[in-house]
């Protein structure tokens, strides 16, 4: 309706140097679909906005009991669900992630920080075994890792970014998600953790 008045009323501005409305194609043609585009913008932001607001600003699966899955590489087998009873923090990473290398020193340090009362599951996405023993080996890697050689697990999260970690409660909730690196000595993450 906006759109209609809009383009009702350039239409009916007069040529430069004469009296009739301005010719298809022209300068009013060109406002109409600028007016139109800024429209459609306002209401494509407009639209995510509301999204947005109905999730409650929260990413997807925030609050929801995480996808079960389970991960059989040639030294272990490890079923998510079988972990339940104490908080989960479920890490994909890959050793190709330049990313992932600086995060993972952390991620060791805190499994020792928490000790049992926390698993930290690292599951790594390195369709090649090579590399990710080499890798598991080379950073001194004392956490309870498995390889998703077909990259399943990660697709069920709905991971679009390496590392991805989820925090998952006791019961099977995912709490938090966090995209990227993280430090995760920080007091303010192990106090959380202690906490949940």
């Amino acid at each position: 309706m906006l759109c209609d008045q809009v383009v009702l009323k350039v239409s009916a501005e007069p040529r430069s140097g004469g009296t009739g409305p301005k010719s298809h194609g022209g300068p009013v043609s060109l406002r109409y679909y600028r007016v139109v585009n800024r429209a459609r913008l306002t209401l494509a932001l407009l639209l995510i906005t509301l999204l947005s607001a109905c999730n409650g600003g929260r990413p997807p699966r925030i609050g929801e009991t995480a996808p079960d899955f389970t991960l059989t590489n040639g030294q272990r087998t490890v079923t998510l669900s079988q972990l339940r009873g104490k908080p989960v923090l479920l890490n994909f990473w890959a050793s190709w992630c330049a990313p992932c290398v600086e995060e993972m020193p952390s991620l060791v340090q805190l499994q020792r920080v928490v000790g049992d009362k926390v698993t930290i599951l690292a599951v790594s996405e390195d369709a090649d075994d090579k590399p990710y023993q080499q890798f598991v080996r080379d950073h001194n890697v004392d956490l309870l890792t498995v390889r998703d050689t077909h990259q399943t697990v990660n697709g069920q999260y709905g991971t679009f970014k390496f590392p991805e970690t989820y925090v998952i409660d006791k019961n099977g909730v995912i709490r938090r998600k966090f995209i990227g690196a993280i430090d995760w000595t920080n007091p303010e993450i192990v106090d959380y953790l202690n906490k949940l």
